[in-house]
């Protein structure tokens, strides 16, 4: 069965919403025989990483940069992990009190550097999540998910993205489709 881990670091109350929804859409009835793992940040490794078809990682933003605690991740696995997960998808859920931009760019460095696909541009939020924030962390999770059980078979998933970048207002959502992942 196609398996997705999610690597996670969730010090607040606010990523601890973004968690669950994720989690949540990740599990969703809609996406069948996925495996879905759960790692903090702080106990993944290699072998959990070289156990899945697919990622699901998500951040605080801390003073413009990911946590230490998803970067300590990616000390752990990158050499281990460099040549067995070339081309598997990933997607990103990102908060912060007021700037997300440092957080993305540090882990999309990274993720470039393992030729990890992104499925989907990264979800990030500002401020306080609200009940659009969570839907939007929510169904950004699905396509994670079938895209690990997809990359078995086609390699090749495409997908709709949305990004949040604001603090709770749906107005301010800006969607597109996205005919191929990046």
């Amino acid at each position: 069965m196609p398996r997705l881990l999610v690597v996670h670091h969730t010090p607040s109350p606010a990523l601890q919403e973004m968690f669950e929804a994720a989690v949540s859409g990740a599990r969703t009835d809609e996406i069948e025989d996925v495996e879905v793992a759960i790692r903090p940040a702080l106990t993944a490794a290699a072998a959990d990483v070289l156990e899945a078809d697919g990622y699901l990682l998500g951040t605080p933003a801390n003073i413009g940069y990911m946590s230490g605690a998803l970067k300590h991740f990616f000390d752990g696995i990158y050499y281990p992990c460099l040549e067995a997960t070339r081309r598997r998808p990933y997607g990103l859920y990102v908060h912060g009190a007021s700037d997300t931009g440092g957080a993305v760019r540090a882990v999309e460095s990274i993720t470039t550097g393992l030729q990890w696909r992104r499925i989907r541009p990264p979800v990030t939020v500002t401020g306080p999540p609200g009940q659009h924030d969570l839907e939007v962390t929510s169904s950004a999770s699905r396509p994670a998910s079938t895209s690990a059980s997809r990359s078995i078979t086609s390699g090749q998933p495409s997908y709709p993205g949305v990004v949040k970048n604001t603090a709770g207002s749906p107005s301010s959502s800006a969607c597109f489709s996205a005919s191929s992942p990046t």
